[in-house]
């Protein structure tokens, strides 16, 4: 599922909102995500997961085109864990 695709689909599960509130709801939330992560916070949602940063080191990485050595600096990158109900729904699924 796309951005779009969800917009849409709380559009018309909530008839009394429009389009632009919707597109509005889920950009607050995004957003909000977002900030909490990059002031080193965690996020969690019950049910369906937590998400959280890790630390990455500086490396030497290789430009692909060149074979050329470059360095990478050191950075935090987002991470997702999923729920206990999310793993046992889609492993639910999956016995089907």
């Amino acid at each position: 599922m796309i951005r779009s695709e969800l917009i849409q689909k709380l559009a018309e599960e909530n008839p009394n909102l429009n389009l632009q509130e919707v597109e509005r709801i889920v950009d607050l939330f995004f957003k909000e995500i977002v900030d909490r992560l990059s002031s080193g916070g965690r996020v969690e949602l019950r049910g369906f997961g937590a998400f959280t940063t890790r630390a990455r080191e500086a490396r030497t990485g290789r430009n692909p085109r060149t074979g050329e050595q470059v360095p990478v600096d050191a950075k935090r990158v987002p991470y997702f864990k999923p729920g206990k109900e999310m793993r046992e729904r889609l492993n639910a699924k999956a016995a089907l």
